[in-house]
């Protein structure tokens, strides 16, 4: 168990929600009412997103240092350093802080922190959430209810700190706060946002439809449902009382942060707002990204759990300015950081000021780092100013249902000790079974968006996507399987893990087994129960309790682990059921895996060779629904395994990046940091599958003779850039 103590709020909130919600609602037909929620909610209604307005914000990349310790001081010489290293860029918190004039001087462009000051949108710090603990883990309503008295404060703010920078010609963007949280992080939370007690009433009205939305007499907290998971079959499961209460927070407080957004544009109409210190998705806080990326214009969020690649997926057009946090722990690292991010279509830096001087004389690695800086800002990140995204024809489903559910499953292991759990960007089976996926992609040569419950139920599946990813999606509401049945019987191909759809966007088990099972020809019985699936004392493939400060993914996979792995080399998710199972449907191939891919992250690090065996098992699907890389290092000994291309398009030219993806690791208080990073340089020759004209190594000036095959030479912590017609 997590060795910690609990606290006696949760054990009474246990003994006193656990039989008020011992009856399962009547279940009723959602399907029409929650198509209409989907399609004419406010919860999902967007602020001004326009391309060419936030690009004439904030038009390039931009590292703008976080002043915490900036002891060279705001004069001459700190200025001089900041141009001199490529620290082009700047911030102010909550107004003007006395450096405006600096800034100004200098021609820092810079972002305003703590718009709507501090402690309302985010909480705490450090162990000032201590003396709240029982109220977070509780049913009660947040410590500071979002509510109008709220909103009407938080406008006084916003004008205020608008109102001290509106008249620099250097503003590029104004966040709320940071780290913002309807809870405290993504911190384990039950409690209701607002206060106002008919709020709920009505949402449930809206997503349930007028007719019969069920009755909620009570909030409850997840002790009302964890005894009952061993118990529970498919047929009998209904999370929907705790799912529901965390969808609502999340319409709740997106909501509001777009209000706010859309007051903070009124201040000041040529600046877009968001915030900074983003999340993973998750079940609480407010990141469920479909509805969050609609509400803001601007967001700074560390790289844990796919966030970066799903903020890049939300982002249309890649318009509005997205970074990622620098942490400096060591010069090689800084320098992937610069180039990484960069490839993967982040407009710049905020940078933790730590331990950057010895009193007023920089350290030693800014002058390493420094050309990298300068390049990026002053050649590559104009070269990517207003380029779009290239990706090979697949789409990663995301079913923010599924990963609310699949919190539930995980933390079980836990026992009544779940409120002491973090951290789900490392435990969380949906975090991990989505990073698999992610890497087998990479690795094949394959580029990738993620592609919203939202989109799909709103506009159906794109046709310029011809394979479809469903990572984990455990919860599909009768729209989205009709769309993921539209999509394949048109022609596409949908690849599933495991447990696809057999419970409902609720959070309800299904009765008559999965919503896809006709499509991928199976019969899930809804009979089953947890010793039915993955290790039997478990609905999920890990223990997370036992494996909570895992280092290695093979340790975590094996360690109290009970799961059949298939002679594949992956874990069977329904034990008594085969796998590999293939059916065409219409013009389209269904595929049902009933295999976890998390073991391939396992060997991805193990050796090439290993990567390369084991990511067939499911990319050999994705090559017979007609993927293909169209452009490849060709590697015969595996000295650039782990590499990564991206792609980009922008007036009629093709910008390529290769880089290397390693592991990244990161805390909720930051990070983006690599681990196992290479960097030697060496030898590649960049193949494609067509001649390619005009090509540029834009990183030297050198043209290329038009061709197939590019012979050049990359040093791994950095990229190569290259761009052609």
């Amino acid at each position: 168990m997590i060795k910690r103590c609990i606290d006696a709020f949760v054990l009474l909130s246990f003994v006193l929600c656990l039989p008020l919600s011992a009856a399962v609602p009547e279940r009723t037909n959602t399907r029409d009412a929650y198509e209409t929620y989907v399609r004419t909610s406010r919860d999902f209604q967007p602020v001004k997103q326009d391309k060419a307005w936030a690009l004439n914000a904030w038009p390039s990349w931009t590292y703008m240092p976080w002043y915490w310790r900036w002891t060279i001081g705001f004069n001459n010489a700190g200025g001089a350093f900041s141009k001199k290293h490529g620290y082009n860029g700047a911030f102010v918190d909550r107004g003007s802080s006395g450096r405006l004039d600096w800034i100004d001087r200098h021609g820092l462009r810079f972002y305003t922190d703590h718009t709507a000051g501090k402690g309302d949108l985010h909480l705490w710090d450090g162990g000032r959430m201590k003396p709240h603990a029982n109220q977070v883990h509780g049913s009660g309503v947040r410590v500071r209810p979002v509510n109008a008295a709220m909103k009407s404060k938080l406008e006084g703010l916003i004008r205020k700190s608008i109102g001290e920078v509106k008249s620099s010609q250097n503003r590029a963007a104004y966040a709320l706060d940071d780290e913002p949280s309807w809870g405290h992080f993504v911190h384990p939370c039950m409690w209701r946002i607002t206060d106002d007690k008919a709020a709920y009433t009505a949402w449930l009205r809206e997503i349930y439809g007028a007719e019969r939305p069920p009755e909620r007499k009570t909030w409850i907290t997840y002790e009302a449902i964890r005894p009952k998971l061993p118990r529970w079959s498919i047929r009998e499961f209904d999370a929907s009382p705790l799912m529901d209460q965390w969808t609502f927070n999340d319409s709740h407080w997106c909501n509001f942060l777009g209000d706010l957004v859309e007051f903070a544009n009124r201040q000041d109409p040529d600046i877009p707002c968001g915030f900074v210190g983003g999340q993973s998705p998750n079940a609480f806080g407010g990141y469920d990204y479909a509805k969050l990326m609609r509400k803001i214009q601007f967001i700074e969020a560390y790289n844990l759990g796919s966030s970066q690649a799903v903020i890049r997926s939300f982002n249309p057009r890649n318009a509005l300015p997205t970074v990622t946090t620098h942490f400096h722990k060591r010069t090689d690292d800084t320098i992937w950081q610069t180039w990484y991010y960069l490839a993967h279509g982040n407009r710049g830096f905020i940078g933790w000021v730590e331990k950057w001087f010895d009193g007023e004389t920089p350290k030693p690695w800014h002058a390493e780092v420094a050309p990298h800086y300068l390049e990026a800002g002053r050649k590559i990140g104009p070269l990517m100013s207003g380029a779009e995204w290239i990706h090979n024809g697949v789409a990663i489903y995301y079913n923010h249902a599924s990963i609310q559910l699949g919190w539930i499953l995980d933390a079980e292991a836990h026992g009544r000790t779940w409120v002491n759990r973090n951290g789900d960007h490392r435990l969380g089976g949906a975090h991990l079974v989505r990073k698999a996926w992610e890497n087998m992609l990479r690795d094949e040569g394959l580029q990738y968006n993620f592609l919203s419950y939202v989109d799909v139920i709103q506009k159906g599946i794109p046709q310029e996507y011809k394979v479809l990813i469903l990572p984990a999606c455990l919860c599909l509401s009768d729209v989205e399987a009709k769309r993921i049945q539209d999509f394949c019987r048109a022609g596409g191909t949908v690849i599933a893990d495991y447990l696809p759809g057999l419970w409902d966007q609720h959070g309800r088990g299904r009765p008559g087994g999965g919503v896809l099972d006709a499509m991928f020809g199976v019969d899930h019985d809804p009979g089953m129960k947890a010793a039915d699936v993955f290790q039997e004392r478990l609905w999920c493939e890990v223990d997370q309790d036992s494996n909570f400060y895992w280092k290695r993914y093979d340790e975590m996979l094996i360690k109290n682990n009970s799961c059949v792995r298939d002679e594949s080399g992956y874990h069977k998710a329904v034990r008594a059921m085969g796998t590999d199972h293939v059916r065409r449907d219409g013009k389209g191939i269904a595929v049902l895996m009933n295999l976890s891919p998390q073991w391939y992250s396992a060997y991805r690090l193990e050796s090439h060779a290993k990567a390369l065996t084991h990511r067939r098992v499911f990319m050999k699907h994705a090559r017979n629904g007609g993927l293909h890389p169209w452009v490849r290092i060709s590697d015969q000994e595996g000295r650039a395994h782990g590499y990564e291309i991206t792609y980009w398009t922008k007036a009629a030219r093709t910008v390529l990046f290769v880089c290397f993806n390693p592991e990244v690791e990161g805390s909720m208080t930051g990070g983006g940091n690599s681990a196992g990073l290479k960097t030697d340089t060496i030898p590649v020759t960049l193949t494609f599958d067509r001649t390619v004209r005009n090509v540029k190594n834009e990183r030297t000036g050198e043209p290329l003779a038009d061709g197939k095959t590019f012979k050049l030479n990359w040093t791994m912590n950095e990229a190569i850039v290259v761009s052609f017609d």
